[in-house]
């Protein structure tokens, strides 16, 4: 494999990474690029695989995402089980109605772009 063969899978496996988590989490595009400080075209492109992701971009989407480096490349491997308090939350959210649970899900990512911006600083 050329060394650029090998550049290229590597931008496809981040943005392909990028995209699965994304999803996971249910952010649209265009939330997401809002929260990192990125056009969507941008993020589209990265996500395809067309465009290299900064290391600075990968950090403030790891910081949406509330993952470091090694979660984002580590392969193969199960996520962490639930803590006690993951398991309280969501059976809490689970019995909140559609309104409630908007605001809650409203309120999360609010505190989240919070923990970017204060990463940004």
């Amino acid at each position: 494999m050329t060394p650029r063969t090998q550049r290229r899978r590597q931008t496809i496996f981040v943005g392909t990474k990028i995209r699965q988590l994304r999803k996971e989490r249910a952010f649209t595009q265009a939330e997401l690029a809002s929260r990192i400080g990125v056009q969507q075209s941008d993020l589209c492109r990265m996500e395809n695989g067309e465009y290299k992701v900064s290391l600075d971009t990968l950090f403030r989407i790891l910081g949406v995402f509330g993952m470091d480096i090694a979660e984002f490349f580590r392969e193969g491997t199960q996520p962490p089980s639930p803590t006690e308090a993951d398991q309280e939350l969501l059976r809490l959210f689970q019995r909140l109605d559609e309104a409630a649970r908007a605001d809650v899900l409203d309120f999360m990512r609010y505190k989240a772009a919070r923990r970017v911006e204060a990463w940004r600083s």
